[in-house]
């Protein structure tokens, strides 16, 4: 079976979500349903477990790469 390969794109400058957000923790790097809930690029990832999906590549800045990676650590997901 061909499997499909999610590509996410974790970007921004933190605009949208002012004041919680900034441009060192855009949105997408915040709780969906408040403290200890999944953030909104873990929720994204979430989607994409199945059989019908392979190992998603994430596309982010530099300057967000370790949060990232903490935060698929998180989910025990392995992404390029």
């Amino acid at each position: 079976m061909t499997q499909i390969t999610p590509i996410i794109l974790c970007g921004g400058v933190g605009t949208r979500l002012w004041p919680m957000s900034r441009s060192q923790s855009p949105k997408q790097f915040h709780p969906v349903a408040g403290a200890g809930s999944p953030t909104f690029f873990q929720s994204t990832v979430q989607r994409h477990r199945s059989e019908l999906y392979s190992k998603p590549i994430v596309v982010t800045a530099a300057a967000h790469r370790a949060k990232v990676r903490h935060q698929l650590n998180d989910l025990q997901c392995h992404a390029d």
